[in-house]
């Protein structure tokens, strides 16, 4: 058999897809889960065979998922893709696979800052703050003497290194 091909992140649709949503409403034009049936969004951590897949949940959970057949001749669930999964209401450690993301469509919904930090793959949603501090409030003042102390105590421990050879080797 041969090797599936890795899937390549669409530019085009990419940029289609942010263009959509900086236009007038800020609306996600992709499938979303819906929270009112408990879906939720999941990675897929492991494949086991018979349409089953180990997948880490949004609420931190580990579960074994079921692909369904009508999914699994369509869509093919690989490691590491992000899916919407249906947890079982009678056992909460199953669950039941509803949707796959494209890559390109994993990473729209990681730029729009959708996706939990537990399943968030791109870590695009991740805050970054400009702050800078320009007066020097949140500075240490000895700041400038801990760093001649550091690389002191880096220098001692390379002459260690060379006495420790020297006395193996003589």
């Amino acid at each position: 058999m041969g090797r599936r091909r890795e899937e390549k992140v669409d530019e085009e649709e990419l940029a289609r897809l942010m263009d959509n949503a900086e236009g007038e409403s800020s609306k996600i034009r992709v499938k979303m889960p819906n929270n009112k049936v408990n879906e939720m969004f999941a990675i897929a951590e492991q494949i086991l065979g018979g349409r089953r897949v180990t997948v880490l949940c949004a609420d931190g959970e580990t579960r074994m998922a079921r692909i369904p057949g009508k999914m699994r001749r369509r869509q093919w669930v690989r490691e590491g893709d992000l899916i919407i999964v249906w947890p079982w209401d009678f056992q909460d450690s199953k669950a039941d696979v509803k949707h796959r993301y494209t890559k390109t469509q994993a990473m729209y919904l990681s730029r729009k800052g959708v996706l939990p930090s537990e399943v968030d793959v791109f870590g695009m949603n991740t805050t970054v703050d400009d702050f800078d501090d320009e007066d020097g409030l949140f500075a240490s003042s000895n700041a400038d003497e801990d760093l001649p102390e550091e690389e002191a105590v880096e220098e001692m421990e390379d002459d260690d290194d060379d006495d420790e050879i020297n006395d193996l080797f003589g």
